[in-house]
């Protein structure tokens, strides 16, 4: 017998878009099974993320038309990790693999083929890889592109043209669970389960209908949540920084107290408030990039709950 397939998607105000995804995936899902790539029993699990359209309701009307599909409802949003991880972890005790893609269709489907074969070539997690950004504008293409480079400069391993279109096995998805952190980044978390890893490289298309969630503001906002989540680089150079700015000052004292010796004053105040308005705003700076860890140790002190459930729309439901 086959193994089961999951494919999760993260949902939040996808109403537009989700009939024809639910109608692709749909196809693709059947289209496996009719080749006995996996069971019967595979399921396509909606998460739906707090949506304010009728995103949930579309999603309870496709699974009273047809088993195949699986919803999830939480109870507020949460942000697309935490939804996409509540969608991983319903999964995890139904299934033998699970993919999770984004509700767009930017992510090509036909992908989902070369993934299960990785799985069954001994792979428990296959990471979907763009295999290109030629379709990109110029700013959207230096903007990505640069995310994954500071990403990785700053100590947050991730995958390059990643994003969350990937495969897990059953027991990368129980590795999975084993991390609490509250502050989630997936992208970086998922590298550290280990495991065999393969990759597959698609075309990444556009858009079908509705708006990026993700603008270059929530870009900005997520890179930083990935660095500060998995590296405490930002704090050693920070370490860094002062003991250079400490040196820098040394130095300019020894050379004004040579410069009073000589005879020869130092006058201008142009050197004097740039230095004051540089260390001004380095200080400013440290204590904003400390200020972002006090923040995430304070809320994983608390360890609130990632996510809440409402309702789940399964086989039983």
């Amino acid at each position: 017998m086959k193994d089961i397939l999951y494919i999760v998607v993260p949902c939040y105000n996808e109403e537009e878009v989700l009939p024809e995804t639910s109608k692709r995936l749909k196809e693709k899902v059947e289209s496996l099974v009719s080749q006995g790539k996996v069971s019967e029993k595979s399921r396509i699990l909606f998460v739906n993320d707090g949506s304010k359209d009728r995103t949930w309701e579309l999603i309870s009307s496709l699974h009273q038309a047809d088993p195949i599909f699986f919803g999830v409802d939480l109870t507020r949003n949460r942000g697309h990790q935490n939804a996409l991880l509540a969608g991983l972890m319903t999964a995890k005790d139904r299934c033998d693999m699970a993919i999770s893609m984004d509700a767009d269709l930017q992510d090509d489907v036909d992908a989902v083929d070369r993934m299960v074969e990785e799985y069954y070539a001994g792979c428990d997690i296959v990471y979907g890889v763009r295999s290109s950004r030629k379709k990109d504008t110029f700013f959207k293409r230096f903007t990505a592109e640069g995310f994954y480079r500071v990403m990785n400069l700053m100590g947050a391993e991730t995958v390059f043209n990643h994003a969350d279109y990937r495969l897990m096995s059953k027991r990368a998805l129980e590795g999975l669970a084993e991390f609490k952190e509250v502050n989630l980044f997936l992208r970086g978390m998922v590298p550290m389960v280990g495991y065999r890893t393969g990759t597959v490289e698609y075309e990444r298309g556009e858009r079908f209908a509705g708006e990026s969630k993700y603008p270059l503001k929530k870009m900005l906002a997520f890179a930083m949540e990935g660095i500060t989540s998995l590296s405490t680089k930002p704090l050693k150079m920070i370490t860094g920084l002062g003991f250079f700015i400490f040196l820098v000052s040394i130095a300019m004292l020894i050379y004004s107290v040579i410069r009073w010796a000589m005879g020869e004053t130092i006058i201008g105040w142009a050197s004097v408030i740039c230095s004051v308005w540089a260390i001004g705003g380095l200080i400013l700076l440290s204590l904003g990039i400390i200020g972002e860890y006090i923040g995430k140790i304070y809320l994983e002190t608390k360890a609130r709950p990632r996510f809440l459930i409402r309702e789940v729309l399964d086989d039983e439901k």
